[in-house]
């Protein structure tokens, strides 16, 4: 559902499952801005007797890959109550993103540490060179340098993994 549409009690319920799913070390933990990348998209959700269990969100971003605008599907805020991961319900959360961004956009992408879970999901490691998009010029992120995921969907112009790829800058981590 849009964020939009998703009722007050609804997003105190995913920012509260966030919090669980991501700790509070402070390199992990979830922030507001991690928040504010989260909204604004379509969010998918596992809802069981009425307690949301899984989450993910798709906000539309533009990624240059090799000099060339792509309109892409970024995936934010993905996680499980800690008490049921590992139970599928993260894949099953990602199987209805990977067929939203497939139907709606020229790429997929999102920022992880988790290579194999979304592997195995038919994400792609990018291995070229990362930047950022600023007011002030282009600036290269390297600590983001392979930690990048890409989805190909059926529009994706031929991709080459090795070439640079760049995000548009915002608060917070920019990938």
């Amino acid at each position: 559902m849009p964020t939009a549409d998703l009722t007050t009690p609804e997003i105190e319920a995913i920012r509260k499952l966030m919090l669980a799913a991501f700790g509070s070390d402070d390199e992990e933990r979830f922030t507001d801005d991690d928040w504010d990348h989260a909204v604004g998209g379509v969010h998918f959700v596992v809802d069981l007797d009425g307690v949301i269990i899984a989450h993910a969100s798709v906000v539309e971003r533009e990624l240059d890959v090799d000099g060339r605008p792509l309109r892409t599907g970024y995936v934010e805020a993905v996680a499980t109550v800690p008490d049921r991961q590992g139970s599928g319900l993260g894949s099953l959360v990602m199987s209805d993103v990977n067929s939203y961004i497939r139907e709606r956009f020229e790429l997929g992408a999102l920022g992880t540490g988790r290579h194999r879970f979304y592997e195995r999901l038919g994400w792609l490691t990018w291995t070229g060179p990362s930047s950022v998009r600023a007011a002030d010029g282009t600036q290269r992120t390297p600590d983001e340098d392979g930690y990048i995921l890409v989805l190909p969907t059926p529009t994706s112009p031929p991709l080459d993994l090795a070439a640079p790829i760049s995000c548009e800058w915002r608060p917070g981590d920019v990938w």
